[in-house]
């Protein structure tokens, strides 16, 4: 039976930490205490619904939960160290700190450690996430105790709804791009007098010519999209606004 901790303190736990100075020893204290943080755990990293969904839209509305006085916000997983290092590298997750529960020590004082050893995984976090005030929990979001690994609540617009209800989530927005296009410098500078934080897709970087047409029907750049609706290049960008 999973463990709803609302109104109680946080586990007082140690997490070993690997940086570039080598193994650090982080406290509960020092990511709680004094703040107010945001927490979402999950089973693993590198696994799908974790890397393509839950770590993304945190990390996405991360500046919406700073303006409204979120100090942190962490991901957990019972993983170790150097997979945690190498998956935010991976996610460039910038906005997100990763912290290894590597011993489950504090998923399992949460009364949120669960067996997955039918799928070799071993023991891992049951998925939730939850705001933490001075140590303190004030609400947590538990997936449901069903078959498989839900992931309906723990997500980051569940959580923005309840910390600001009337805070409406930034579009989400991509372009596709290439060095040295003046056009593409354009669109991104006109997004970024917008206020539109955006995610750049660079041709070469694994995406070709073929992909673009693919994806837009077209073979130039730039190619922009606002909450999955292509947008078009940079003049049609401009025009997207001016009817905005």
């Amino acid at each position: 039976m999973l463990q709803n901790k609302e109104g109680q303190a946080v586990p007082s736990v140690e997490f070993v930490v690997k940086t570039d100075d080598g193994f650090e020893k982080v406290k509960s204290d020092d990511i709680f205490k004094d703040r107010t943080v945001i927490v979402f755990s999950l089973p693993g990293a590198f696994t799908p619904t974790c890397s393509s969904t839950h770590l993304p839209r945190f990390n996405q509305l991360a500046n919406v939960f700073k303006k409204q006085g979120v100090d942190e916000i962490v991901c957990m997983s019972v993983n170790d160290t150097f997979v945690m290092n190498a998956w935010a590298q991976d996610q460039e997750a910038d906005n997100i700190t990763l912290i290894p529960d590597g011993n489950g020590e504090f998923t399992d004082k949460m009364g949120m450690l669960v067996d997955k050893a039918d799928l070799g995984f071993g023991k891992r976090s049951w998925r939730y996430s939850m705001l933490v005030k001075n140590g303190i929990v004030e609400k947590m979001f538990i997936e449901p105790e069903v078959e498989g690994d839900p992931f309906e609540v723990s997500d980051a617009d569940t959580m923005l709804n309840y910390i600001c209800p009337d805070e409406a989530a930034p579009k989400s927005v991509s372009l596709f791009t290439k060095p040295g296009c003046p056009f593409c410098a354009k669109a991104k500078a006109l997004l970024t007098e917008k206020g539109f934080a955006f995610e750049e897709i660079l041709l070469g970087n694994g995406i070709g010519i073929n992909s673009l047409q693919a994806i837009s029907g077209r073979d130039t750049v730039p190619q922009v999209f606002i909450d999955s609706q292509h947008i078009g290049g940079s003049e049609e960008l401009e025009q997207y606004f001016s009817n905005a």
